[in-house]
């Protein structure tokens, strides 16, 4: 009883005007209800297809947030991903165990030596590629030691090393002439233990090199033959290293010059390295023992010939070289060729030959496509004099710093959008659409990977590189970093904006709803589209919710 009496005093303490509201709420809803009742058909129509339009708006922006999240963090793309490792999980696991004994091999081809990281990649990615590398420089910086190295890394391959004069006979090269093959009037020599038989050689003066040695040096160079006697035999040979003091000054010189795929200019140890070159001790400073090659054979480096020559072939069959690469080395050549002065010239077959070791510096970091940051390599390819490598690297670096194709994939994006938007449930069209979205999309995200680490500076494309020395590497990537952020922002943006496509394709949206989705691309539409495409597209939401 009393706490009935409790809540009648409150109820009577509520001042008159504030019951008077709660006594007409009731009265309100009702007016409402009723205002709804007398609500014109259409009106409800076009709320209901607003509501319709927001939510799957909120759907496609919500399951775009979901796919950009992993790729944008450098997670895997799953639906790329899943599509790339059918039937290649053995060569993925085959190319993971050759990088790793390159990378091992590397490193033992570099013990003991001092700034010389540039040219023990050069001299092992020459041998994957079955080319042949050209050290120009000053007796003393280790040239000869290098050869020496490589031959050790070959399992079971012959050595082969000579110092050629102004004076020097095809005997030193190829052998002495056969006794009894004269007996028998034939003109044969015996070439064990000579070039014709070796795996690795290592000629020093290469450019010394007279008429009588030219055209069968030239021979085993490029073909891998050598003419003995009325027999043509298969040289082994893996790779050569010739070494000079200086450039080929005659013509005839020009050819055995173009033979050197791999070109280096080899100097002496900095004064910041002088120091650490003199405090070496043990074999590294005194010279290896004999045959024993520095010591930098181990079972975990050594390859055999045919694992060298198998590299190119598959590099071959299981990479590719994308657009964007070709039209690089393109332009590189128009440039060096049209915009030099004095002209750089490159021959058809020396670019040929460059594309190739492209595909086998992508191979080899365990990739199937090659990659801009590649053709690096080419700044030791392409010159013909040493200082013009400073040239080309200045090009390239330039060249990878700039949009990346962004406006490319911008005009590519906003010709699908405009198909989208006529394709008016074309199951067919919407399929192609969809494949050629996604093939778009692993475009961005390819990009992307590859400037993964911009925003620190890192560029583990760079930095994890096989063929690019630490110091080069860096320094590119300082470089190129600042650039390369600014870019990632750009390529972000466009994935979205493609993913956004992508899901409204698979969710069959309404172009009116790609219209509020993608903005820009649909006032592009509208602007640049043909008035007889554009115009039932925007007319035909708003007929359809008239009375």
């Amino acid at each position: 009883m009393a706490l009935a009496m409790a809540r009648a005093s409150r109820v009577g303490a509520i001042p008159a005007r504030a019951r008077d509201r709660r006594e007409v709420r009731p009265r309100g809803r009702a007016i409402a209800r009723a205002a709804d009742a007398d609500e014109p058909e259409w009106k409800r129509r076009q709320r209901e297809q607003d509501a319709q339009i927001s939510a799957e708006e909120r759907a496609v922006r919500e399951r775009v947030r979901e796919r950009m999240a992993p790729i944008v963090s450098g997670e895997t793309d799953v639906d790329a991903d899943a599509h790339a490792k059918d039937g290649m999980a053995s060569s993925s696991a085959r190319r993971e165990e050759l990088s790793r004994k390159i990378a091992a091999a590397t490193t033992a081809l570099e013990r003991g030596l001092v700034e010389r990281e540039t040219e023990t990649r050069l001299l092992l990615l020459a041998a994957c590629c079955g080319e042949h590398l050209l050290l120009l420089g000053p007796p003393g910086t280790a040239k000869s030691e290098l050869g020496r190295r490589l031959s050790a890394l070959c399992e079971g391959g012959q050595f082969f090393e000579r110092l050629l004069t102004r004076f020097s006979v095809p005997e030193e090269l190829f052998g002495p002439l056969s006794m009894k093959g004269l007996e028998n009037d034939e003109y044969v020599r015996k070439i064990d233990g000579y070039l014709p038989s070796a795996n690795v050689a290592f000629v020093d003066e290469i450019f010394k090199a007279n008429s009588a040695i030219l055209n069968s040096l030239l021979t085993i160079l490029n073909e891998r033959l050598f003419d003995n006697g009325s027999e043509r035999v298969d040289v082994p040979l893996l790779c050569l290293v010739g070494a000079s003091n200086e450039l080929p000054e005659s013509e005839e010189l020009d050819a055995l010059y173009d033979r050197f795929l791999l070109r280096s200019s080899v100097e002496q140890v900095s004064a910041g390295g002088l120091g650490k070159l003199l405090s070496l001790g043990g074999e590294a400073a005194i010279g290896s023992k004999a045959n024993d090659h520095g010591g930098v054979s181990t079972s975990d480096t050594r390859l055999k010939p045919e694992d060298f020559a198998n590299i190119r072939y598959e590099a071959a069959a299981e990479t590719e070289v994308p657009t964007n690469v070709i039209e690089l080395i393109t332009d590189l050549r128009t440039f060096l060729q049209d915009k030099c002065e004095p002209p750089v010239y490159v021959s058809d077959r020396r670019l040929l030959k460059a594309v190739q070791m492209l595909r086998v510096a992508a191979y080899t970091n365990n990739r199937d496509e090659v990659s801009e940051f590649d053709t690096l390599l080419l700044v030791n390819v392409l010159w013909q004099r040493p200082n013009e490598a400073m040239m080309i690297k200045d090009w390239i670096l330039e060249r990878l710093a700039q949009d990346r194709g962004t406006k490319q994939v911008q005009y590519l994006l906003a010709g699908l959008f405009g198909r989208a938007c006529r394709a008016d449930g074309d199951a067919e069209e919407c399929a192609r659409l969809l494949s050629e979205a996604k093939n778009l999309r692993g475009v961005l995200t390819a990009q992307l990977n590859s400037l993964r680490g911009a925003q620190g500076g890192s560029l583990p494309a760079l930095r994890e590189h096989l063929w690019l020395s630490p110091a080069d590497a860096s320094r590119a990537a300082q470089t190129l970093g600042p650039m390369f952020s600014k870019v990632s922002k750009s390529l972000e943006k466009l994935l979205e904006d493609v993913l956004t496509l992508e899901v409204a394709l698979e969710r069959d949206t309404e172009p009116h709803i790609l219209a509020l989705l993608m903005p820009d691309y649909w006032a592009a539409f509208i602007r640049e589209g043909p008035i007889a495409e554009v115009q039932p597209l925007g007319v035909s939401n708003a007929t359809s919710a008239a009375p």
